[in-house]
């Protein structure tokens, strides 16, 4: 229960946990406040202008405090309500809202409309309803951030032990993968923030898109940096100006980044780059000549591209831009194929007679790496079965499900893919948490002699499962290519 309840409060948005109350103008009597609060049984009133905006809270604590036995029945809602109170949007993520209370002590947030209008408010008791004290603590921590680089660097502490307590509490390991994904992507736009501060507003509109596993929702404890920004149309004269500030920006954006633990690519896939730094019709152009041309390096680039999301700015254009994606792929149907065939390097960790196969060396001598030989070839294998069949969905697990939903995959096909897909990420987290608490940088690699007999048995079970499914899939692609 406290898993669950931890996964939608670090996921949802104040949006997704806001109740409605009773909305009042603040020239209101008290006693139809009062009134208004029993027959719609909430524990707060909202205060308006003529104009419709938020003018004030009263809460039950308010009116113990300055209505009982003080203020008559009559008087005006202005006149005992706390004043302008502190409002978030919809999309504010749940978990800084419930932050800022805990820390401020208040029990209440309200929440606002682009105009200031009230939509709602989100209760604290309802929001905490069954986390538990580990996760609170990491809670007070997260939720209190802004854009100060030390709060980008203790939320990348706060990470960690989230994820710990959050595992010790039976979460899924995917699930906790979705939570550290989210707290990445808000220390990105934190980030962005503070660098926005420095050089102030952009020359034009721009959208940061994540790339790869923080693209897919899938990112462990150490990703490094996978980036682009969608520029805005401007005129031929201003391009040299505009290509200045936003390299500077970029590069700023990606030391900064770099310096709260976010390393930097080693492909150079980042903004500063202007391959990934483009206008929506440059990027549609560059995609669709990828798709289409399928060299080599073409398809490297379009396999870190493919899974993008947009986490900052105006989505609409990463909108667009992924429905040109679509367009392209279904135009070009031998695409999937094409990426299959430079994919052949991926392999599970499976040796002779379907045996635990270590091929680490140096210091990892003895070691597996989980990424490259357990899950890359499941996420591979699944993004190419559902490019083929038009799949918009990014993350794995929602790619075995729209595949099981249109019957490509069997419903236990299905299942052993996720149940894969799950012991593969809860071991190399389990792993990446050890190496954090012994202060090594986090990495991929297991040791197969620190597991345990039944843990050996399922790893063993889940990269069989990812072996014939990418086996089943190369033999699919090779005989459409044939055909």
């Amino acid at each position: 229960m406290v898993g669950r309840t931890a996964t939608a409060l670090f996921l949802g948005t104040a949006g997704d946990a806001m109740r409605e109350v009773p909305v009042l103008a603040e020239a209101a009597r008290i006693d139809e406040a009062l009134a208004a609060m029993a027959r719609s049984k909430s524990s707060s009133v909202l205060a308006i202008d003529a104009a419709g905006r938020l003018t004030g809270l009263l809460t039950e604590r308010d009116i113990v405090t300055r209505v009982a036995l003080r203020v008559a029945p009559d008087a005006a809602l202005a006149t005992v309500m706390s004043r302008d109170p502190a409002a978030v949007g919809p999309g504010e993520h749940l978990y800084r809202v419930v932050g800022r209370l805990r820390r401020r002590g208040w029990r209440h947030m309200p929440v606002v409309d682009a105009e200031g209008r009230p939509l709602g408010v989100v209760a604290r008791a309802d929001a905490l309803a069954a986390a538990g004290a580990r996760v609170m603590r990491e809670l007070d921590v997260l939720g209190s951030l802004e854009d100060g680089i030390e709060d980008h660097r203790e939320a990348k502490r706060a990470q960690v032990e989230l994820a710990q307590a959050l595992l010790d509490d039976g979460l899924p390991a995917p699930e906790i993968q979705r939570i550290v994904t989210e707290i990445n992507r808000d220390i990105h736009r934190m980030v962005l923030r503070a660098c926005l501060a420095v050089f102030g507003p952009p020359p034009v509109p721009f959208t940061l898109i994540i790339m790869g596993s923080g693209g897919r929702g899938e990112s462990f404890l150490a990703p490094d940096q996978d980036h682009g920004f969608i520029l805005g149309d401007y005129p031929d004269d201003r391009h040299d100006a505009i290509t200045e500030w936003f390299v500077g920006l970029a590069v700023r954006f990606e030391t900064m980044l770099a310096d709260v633990g976010f390393e930097l690519c080693k492909g150079n896939v980042m903004s500063s780059n202007p391959m990934w730094r483009k206008t929506l019709p440059q990027w549609r152009e560059q995609v669709t000549a990828w798709i289409a041309r399928k060299t080599p390096a073409a398809l490297l680039y379009a396999d870190i591209f493919l899974d993008f999301e947009p986490i900052w700015g105006d989505p609409a254009p990463a909108a667009a831009l992924r429905a040109t994606v679509s367009e392209a792929l279904a135009r070009h149907a031998g695409f999937a194929g094409a990426m299959l065939g430079e994919d052949r390097r991926l392999h599970v960790a499976l040796g002779f007679l379907g045996r635990l196969s270590t091929q680490g060396s140096g210091e990892h001598a003895g070691e597996i790496d989980l990424k490259l030989n357990g899950t890359m070839p499941l996420v591979a294998a699944v993004r190419l079965q559902a490019i083929a069949r038009g799949i918009a969905e990014t993350g794995t697990r929602a790619r075995i499900a729209a595949l099981a939903a249109k019957k490509t995959l069997r419903a236990a096909d299905a299942e052993a893919l996720d149940g894969a897909f799950d012991t593969l990420t809860r071991l190399m987290l389990r792993a990446q948490l050890a190496d954090a608490r012994e202060g090594r940088r986090p990495d991929n690699f297991i040791r197969p002699d620190s597991l345990s007999k039944a843990e050996r048995s399922a790893l063993v079970e889940a990269l069989r499962a990812v072996d014939d499914f990418l086996a089943r899939t190369r033999a699919d692609f090779t005989g459409r290519l044939l055909g």
